[in-house]
């Protein structure tokens, strides 16, 4: 098994490819909402990333073959006044699991982040997503909370 991870390069289509499938492979799995992505996604993701100079991703390959994604954008601190690094999208094939693989992308957000400065990382997960939290939690990932009595953060959305 010789597993690697690299920034993965927009404008390579083997590369668009990769961080494409592996997203659609997340999408259809219930914790991805089980749906698979849209056909205007697929065609036009790696061309919409590669405009915007804050966004990095990551691919993980298990003996040469696709089987991590993560991305990952900047955003800003202002209680720091420092820059963020926010993992939008994570994901490894089913067939990979159990081999250190998220941990790896996570180390290499990580990396990247120290690289720019940032104060933080930050991510969303499922709180039924146990196997993943596990992973993130062992990564040094924790609730968000200024004061234990207030209670930790939530994430909400508001659909457009």
């Amino acid at each position: 098994m010789s597993i690697t991870i690299r920034q993965a390069d927009y404008s390579d289509p083997a590369d668009a490819r990769a961080m494409v499938d592996m997203l659609d492979q997340y999408a259809q799995d219930p914790m991805g909402g089980g749906k698979p992505l849209h056909a205007h996604t697929r065609e036009h993701l790696a061309a919409e990333l590669a405009t915007r100079p804050y966004a990095v991703t990551f691919l993980a390959f298990d003996d040469g073959a696709p089987a991590g994604v993560l991305n990952a954008f900047e955003g800003f601190s202002t209680f720091a006044c420092k820059p963020l690094l926010n993992v939008h999208d994570i994901a490894v094939h089913a067939a990979h699991r159990g081999k250190g693989i998220g941990r790896r992308l996570l180390d290499a957000a990580e990396a990247e982040a120290r690289k720019r400065g940032c104060c933080k990382l930050t991510l969303e997960v499922l709180s039924g997503n146990m196997r993943a939290r596990s992973v993130y939690e062992a990564a040094g990932y924790h609730a968000y909370e200024l004061d234990p009595e207030k209670g930790h953060a939530l994430f909400l959305e508001k659909a457009l």
